[in-house]
């Protein structure tokens, strides 16, 4: 498995970079938030294509990479017209996203899933509601330990990691979130990953991995286990990203 970042700021001018088909798709969308996130998400998933296939990534040649959706939501990819052996997830938060790469099949089989979400205020309310009684306890002693900041970091990253186990179950938010019970552990490794453990209502569980790069928590979820992903080349630095919100100045294309 492998991993980029992308900016907002680095979407390219116009769309010649995206296909035919994701630009009919890109002509139905007219809130600007919804259009600048499937941009960006694209952008970040052509990257990831580029690199990890050694294709060139000039944006005049990304249009042969395409990146579609499935009846279920879950992203393919398609180069040069033909269905690639590559499989990708795709998330994307305050402006940045991240694609992650992986063998042809494994993420088609509902074997990983990936969330990004950023360090910001949690309620009571929230933690109380979608939660179970040990990911509390687990939020209010990082409370204890760090003030606001362990809260809304702990909250923000046991969030994330529901969101990247429901990938893997292929159910995503409109199953109960409390169906997940998450356990992170804060050994992190020398490249910036730390493992997690989800446990399913069932009895199953699958791992994990999470890293906090500057105001940005991404999880990575495996169903059957694996290494945590390595850093793909040309992408942005999470750890010097600033959370961007350009959509509030336009909110609507039309």
């Amino acid at each position: 498995m492998q991993w980029i970042a992308c900016g907002e700021y680095q979407i390219p001018p116009g769309l010649d970079w995206i296909s035919p088909r994701e630009r009919a798709r890109v002509d139905r969308l007219t809130f600007t938030k919804r259009r600048t996130e499937y941009l960006l998400r694209r952008y970040a998933g052509k990257r990831g294509v580029a690199a990890t296939l050694g294709l060139d990534v000039d944006p005049q040649r990304l249009s042969r990479i395409e990146l579609l959706n499935r009846p279920s939501g879950a992203p393919y990819v398609v180069v040069d017209g033909r269905e690639g052996d590559l499989d990708v997830s795709l998330t994307d938060r305050a402006g940045s996203a991240v694609c992650l790469t992986g063998p042809g099949g494994a993420l088609a089989s509902g074997t990983v899933g990936a969330d990004l979400e950023i360090v910001e205020k949690r309620s009571e309310y929230f933690v109380n509601d979608y939660f179970t009684l040990p990911e509390q306890a687990y939020i209010h002693a990082q409370r204890d330990a760090a003030g606001q900041d362990g809260w809304d970091a702990s909250a923000n990253l046991l969030w994330s990691a529901k969101e990247a186990g429901l990938k893997v179950l292929r159910v995503g938010l409109k199953a109960d979130t409390r169906i997940l019970t998450v356990h992170v552990s804060h050994e992190v490794r020398a490249d910036g990953w730390a493992p997690m453990e989800i446990e399913v209502i069932d009895g199953s569980t699958f791992t994990g991995w999470w890293r906090r790069d500057g105001i940005f928590l991404l999880t990575i979820a495996y169903r059957y286990g694996g290494p945590p992903p390595d850093l793909l080349p040309g992408g942005a630095d999470l750890a010097t990203s600033q959370a961007v919100h350009s959509w509030l100045a336009n909110p609507t294309l039309r």
